[in-house]
């Protein structure tokens, strides 16, 4: 099992044979996205559907929206992680989300 897959399972105490939902839809997870980088922490891993891991990939003016949802996401499950790591790294991002006004969820 890869690295960043034991993190996100053990810091939301999933089993590998559970069902486990994709963090914007809901509907069956199935990429564990790194979001800003390929750092293997709780904060930057967040679970996709293959479609939206493929439609966000990399895409600097979606990081924002990526982080605050993952961060809603963690909170809401009762998942500690570190807020200054998310702070710091959307007031990064927020330039790009700024520059596409017609960036589309």
């Amino acid at each position: 099992m890869k690295q960043h897959t034991k993190i996100y399972l053990e810091a939301l105490g999933y089993h590998i044979t559970d069902f486990m939902p994709c963090e914007l839809t809901n509907g069956q997870g199935v990429d564990i996205h790194h979001i800003v980088n390929r750092d293997n922490r709780i904060e930057n891993l967040m679970l996709l559907t293959r479609e939206l891991h493929s439609r966000y990939g990399e895409i600097k003016h979606a990081m924002v929206f990526l982080l605050k949802a993952h961060r809603n996401f963690l909170q809401s499950n009762d998942v500690e992680f570190d807020n200054t790591w998310f702070e710091t790294n959307i007031n990064k991002y927020i330039i790009y989300e700024n520059r596409n006004k017609t960036f589309k969820r």
